[in-house]
């Protein structure tokens, strides 16, 4: 696309203004580093542009509050002062399924991720948000925890203008059809290939 034009204009009968401004279905998968830093890069950007914004983490530690949390949080508390930029919500839908999971807790974290797709569902039809972070919630998806058609209908007819990006790994082949925007991130290569852990400020 240089200089950001398309490569084709499909004969669909809109306007240019109408084809730019449809919504969304993003997902940001594969085994590199970079999916969920990118979905929230997103996030700042539609705040800057007065979106209503919410981001449901699915599977990193409720206890693990991550740098972006702090930041997008506070930058929620600015909007209530001053009116700049837009709303934002984050929730937290789980205890670590992805590295935590212990004997015997699988189902209270399978009834958690139903509990927190119907939320979901509800603001969806309630067209809460301008823009739906759904963190790692390709996870649930592939543990047979949220019905992965159900997840596709719901974000395929959602009404409204409402853009919605999805993180994690091995996003399913239903998703990655309907979604309009996927991108794979691939390592080449990582710090902790070499021993290296995570770090303040790069991880967290």
């Amino acid at each position: 696309m240089p200089q950001g034009q398309p490569t084709t204009v499909p004969d669909d009968g809109l306007t240019t203004r109408q084809r730019r401004n449809r919504p969304l279905l993003a997902v940001h998968t594969g085994d590199g580093k970079g999916k969920s830093t990118a979905a929230f890069g997103l996030a700042l950007r539609g705040w800057n542009q007065g979106w209503n914004i919410g981001v449901f983490q699915f599977v990193k530690s409720a206890k693990w509050r991550i740098g972006e949390q702090t930041v997008l949080e506070r930058l929620g508390e600015l909007h209530e002062e001053t009116g700049e930029g837009g709303p934002i919500e984050w929730h937290k839908m789980g205890s670590g399924w992805s590295w935590t999971r212990k004997q015997g807790e699988a189902e209270d974290h399978s009834a958690a991720a139903i509990e927190g797709w119907a939320e979901i569902k509800r603001r969806l039809a309630a067209q809460t948000h301008d823009l739906l972070i759904l963190d790692e919630f390709t996870y649930p998806m592939k543990w047979g925890w949220v019905d992965v058609d159900d997840v596709v209908a719901t974000l395929r007819d959602r009404p409204g203008h409402q853009h919605v990006v999805i993180t994690g790994r091995n996003a399913d082949p239903k998703l990655i059809e309907i979604a309009d925007l996927v991108t794979e991130m691939t390592k080449i290569k990582h710090p902790m290939d070499a021993g290296q852990k995570g770090q303040k400020g790069i991880e967290w």
